[in-house]
């Protein structure tokens, strides 16, 4: 029988508890409010139009309360509190805070469309935000507080009368309009539940959830799951393990599910996607017949690396296009791992190229996966003669900040692509296993415990802020276990701070990894949910849960902490580079670099290209201040191809600049030209074409294709930066050190 190749695409809607502890009704930071008017209803409205398209989405329990808290209008975040403030009552230090944090939003999609908005941009990015303190009128604060709101609703509603007269209007705001905007994103997030509900209820949609408030099972389980995928994993002093906490968050998250979907839980999204053997019984006992994981889980748990060709489709396709069957005393459970690189493609990639290619890039990579199968099989048909499922499992709400219109033009252009077609067909994951059981099997002893990060739980734990909180959470919850009196009828208090403080996004903030503008409060509030619960059970507060889990301050050097594509114009935007790694070259470094021409380097990363950009020291003057020539050299270990030496005369015989290449870029900085070369036998260097761009304005910024370089996804390299003048060398940065890249 033929099949088209099914696909079944799973959007992860997830925000953590902002709800205060300390204040009723108090909301630390405004995020569900803004997503739920932008990222959470729009996204299934553009669904239904393609009937045809079956997908799922996973609602977060967490979330869902919170919507619903604003729903009722008994949530009130800080941001909210200063749009319904009149500005004329503004204090100073709102006012601070309006300029610094009204403008959260990506400002080429959502700031610089609207005119107004970006004049006010502007003038605190080139004036500074002292200049916006001292200069601006009541009616400059009152319009930021408007257009802050009115950009985090999302475009498929702008045709609304309400929204298109601000839009037209675009200032002047009044109190009063700040008022009917704040109703407005009430009104949209009103419609999220329901509207998923009715879409499920149709057929075309199945929604799923994941544990309470969106722990990491494994760890519940055993800290020490942290060692399966890094053994010499540093852990924290106190080894938490209360394995029956987890069936209490998932007994919770299936209640209320089923209170607002009228129908049993079918699928489960484990918090991070992570997964062990340990928590497999108490998801069968809750009669969940499907969950998901991470390709580099299911890597881990066959003991197969999945290797990609040139064009980044899998080798071995047959092995992670299937649902397994992992089988367990209560029952039997379906896994699905999702294709990581196609997730992140959608997440981190596309946003950066044209709809409509991006989209046609997509349904390309699928088109490759299907001839891939095909060319597994033992017949010689057109068709494929099996049933595989490709899935591809992302957050649904982050990366739509980055894409023009929220997204919409590309959603647009897949789906009526996907409708036209019958060789690729959507699927909800229940849809098909129904239609086709499971046969495959992983032992359940044998499932890596690991996530959908690396594989492994260093996001969460390992790192010495990360494993003091964990030690803070264990010491809490063995105060909990000495109260057997206080069961979850008789102190739901203890038990809710319990939930909230053994939620995953903590330990997401904590230490190295990951950063935000909000590190502190979220060190804050997982800390309040830890004084909740000693309060609830009238016990005296530990001193070291009242300070700070870590100092939250601006950190110097640090990798990359996700992908980005900036827009190559040599101006270094803050916000296309503040997920990219960073080295401090001149000023941070101690006395003897005060003077350097070069402050810092910044490099990072997409699916497309390799991105790098030099800081300037004010004033330089390229040939007269630094040298006229910088250079990268790649550097593949323990990969076997030809090298050569570094073209440059007057060397150091030092590492790394002993060492031999394989490519060269290098760029004049008088005229603004580059040049590619590749290492060929003898250990000469050849010519190559490269559509490597180079801008230079404030800063140098280069982007590299890494189809230029013929490498495949997963290769990893080092990176040497060399200054040069006339083939001359002159210095060499990161002082030390080599750039560590892997290809993606």
């Amino acid at each position: 029988m033929p099949h088209p190749l099914y696909v079944a695409f799973i959007w992860h809607q997830h925000q953590p508890l902002y709800k205060s502890r300390a204040a009723e009704g108090e909301y630390r930071l405004p995020w569900v409010r803004l997503h739920g008017t932008k990222d959470y209803l729009d996204l299934i409205l553009l669904l239904e139009k393609y009937p045809k398209l079956h997908q799922t989405v996973n609602l977060v329990p967490s979330l869902m309360l919170q919507i619903e808290d604003y729903v009722k209008g008994t949530a009130l975040d800080p941001y909210l509190k200063l749009t319904l403030t009149p500005t004329e009552h503004l204090a100073v230090t709102q006012k601070e805070f309006i300029i610094e944090h009204f403008f959260d939003a990506h400002h080429r999609t959502m700031i610089d469309p609207h005119p107004r908005y970006s004049q006010l941009y502007a003038q605190r990015q080139e004036m500074g935000r002292g200049w916006c303190l001292e200069n601006w009128q009541d009616a400059d604060y009152s319009d930021l507080l408007a257009w802050h709101n009115l950009c985090w609703i999302d475009p498929l509603f702008w045709g609304d009368r309400d929204i298109a007269a601000w839009l037209e209007q675009g200032k002047g705001f009044t109190l009063g309009d700040r008022q009917r905007i704040i109703s407005k994103h009430r009104e949209i997030m009103a419609n999220i539940i329901p509207q998923h509900k009715k879409m499920q209820d149709a057929g075309q949609l199945e929604v799923t959830t994941t544990p309470y408030t969106h722990p990491i099972m494994p760890l519940l389980a055993d800290t020490d799951a942290g060692r399966v995928a890094v053994p010499e994993m540093k852990l924290p002093n106190a080894r938490f393990q209360y394995a029956e906490d987890i069936p209490r968050h998932l007994r919770k998250a299936r209640e209320m599910y089923e209170e607002r979907f009228d129908r049993p839980l079918r699928g489960l999204w484990p918090s991070e996607q992570s997964v062990s053997p340990a928590i497999l019984p108490y998801v069968a006992k809750e009669n969940i017949r499907w969950i998901c994981s991470d390709e580099a889980v299911l890597g881990w748990s066959i003991k197969h690396f999945f290797h990609r060709d040139e064009t980044g489709t899998v080798q071995d396709p047959e092995l992670i296009y299937r649902p397994y069957k992992l089988e367990t005393p209560a029952g039997d459970i379906s896994i699905v791992f999702r294709d990581h690189r196609l997730s992140d493609l959608i997440g981190f990639t596309y946003s950066g190229m044209e709809p409509k290619k991006a989209a046609a890039d997509l349904i390309g990579h699928l088109e490759s996966i299907s001839r891939a199968l095909k060319d597994k099989q033992d017949t010689t048909s057109t068709t494929l003669d099996e049933p595989w499922l490709v899935t591809i499992a992302l957050d649904g709400e982050n990366c739509w900040e980055f894409y023009p219109e929220d997204g919409k033009p590309f959603l647009e252009a897949l789906y009526s692509t996907l409708s036209a077609t019958s060789d690729i067909e959507l699927v909800t994951v229940s849809e098909f296993i129904e239609k086709f059981p499971t046969t495959a099997t992983i032992p359940a002893a044998e499932l890596h415990s690991g996530s959908w990060v690396d594989g492994s739980f260093t996001t969460w734990i390992g790192d010495p802020a990360k494993n003091k909180a964990w030690d803070l959470l264990t010491a809490a919850r063995d105060t909990l276990a000495r109260h057997p009196e206080a069961t979850e009828d008789a102190n739901p208090e203890a038990w809710e701070a319990l939930y909230a403080a053994e939620g995953s996004d903590w330990f997401w903030w904590f230490g190295e990894g990951h950063s935000s503008n909000h590190d502190a409060i979220f060190d804050q509030l997982f800390r309040e949910h830890l004084v909740a619960l000693y309060q609830a059970l009238d016990e005296p507060v530990p001193e070291e849960v009242l300070r700070p889990v870590e100092i939250h301050a601006a950190a110097g050097d640090r990798a990359p902490q996700g992908f980005i594509h900036p827009i190559i114009d040599g101006r270094g935007d803050e916000q296309d580079w503040d997920k990219a790694g960073r080295f401090e070259v001149g000023g941070a470094r101690g006395t003897m670099h005060q003077s350097s021409a070069i402050q810092r380097l910044w490099y990072g990363f997409d699916h497309l290209n390799f991105y790098l950009r030099l800081d300037f020291r004010s004033g330089i003057k390229p040939g007269i201040d630094c040298p006229p020539e910088f250079n990268l050299f790649w550097f593949y270990a323990d990969k076997p191809m030809f090298n050569s030496p570094l073209p440059l005369v007057e060397l150091p015989d030092e590492a790394p600049l002993t060492y031999f290449y394989h490519h060269h870029l290098g760029v004049n900085l008088l005229t603004r030209t580059l040049w590619f070369q590749e290492a060929q036998e003898h250990l000469r260097w050849q010519n190559r074409v490269s559509r490597a761009q180079v801008e230079i304005e404030q800063c140098l910024e280069i982007s590299m294709p890494w189809v230029d370089l013929q490498m495949e996804p997963d290769s990893k390299l080092r990176i040497l930066a060399v200054m040069s003048d006339g083939g001359r060398y002159r210095q060499y940065l990161p002082e030390n050190a080599l750039i560590p890249v892997t290809i993606p």
